[in-house]
């Protein structure tokens, strides 16, 4: 694997972002949740950065994967923590990698089943293009297009980087 991107400059380019999209839309206390484990890595680092007083929440999406039944259960499940109520909260969902949209939606799932919020607005720090689903995020760090024998890897928590592979 070879380093792939900036770390420093994704996460910065994240934050610049989620904070004029809460500027523009007039957000002053998100509710910010992170899907394991990626997601979960960059949200500890954005709830820093943006000073928010409340902890953010975890979502482990296993059970709600549309390929469940073809994966079976990950070893590693972990019960989600939402330290919040998601009952018309303004949620900033956030990831390390978007490509077919297929977790987001497993996340939003998840999310509604704790309440309805008032909106969500997804960040990712990757953006792979390839949509099977009609999902896109509201702030995303740095689209890549990459070749089918490519593949990207958030690595972490500590120190976070991004890999790239050849398959």
């Amino acid at each position: 694997m070879t380093a792939l991107l900036n770390m420093d400059e994704l996460l910065d380019q994240l934050e610049a972002g989620v904070r004029k999209h809460l500027q523009d839309r007039q957000i002053e206390r998100p509710a910010l949740i992170g899907i394991r484990t990626g997601g979960v890595w960059i949200a500890d680092v954005l709830q820093k950065r943006l000073g928010l007083d409340e902890p953010y929440g975890e979502l482990d999406i296993s059970f709600y994967r549309d390929d469940f039944s073809r994966l079976g259960l990950n070893p590693r499940v972990k019960p989600s923590h939402l330290p919040f109520e998601t009952e018309d909260r303004d949620v900033i969902l956030v990831d390390d990698v978007i490509m077919s949209g297929r977790t987001i939606r497993a996340a939003m799932n998840e999310i509604f089943d704790y309440g309805r919020p008032a909106s969500i607005i997804l960040a990712t720090l990757i953006d792979l293009g390839n949509r099977e689903l009609p999902i896109h995020p509201d702030v995303v760090a740095q689209t890549l297009t990459l070749k089918d024998s490519q593949r990207v890897k958030l690595r972490g928590p500590d120190p976070l980087r991004i890999e790239m592979r050849e398959t």
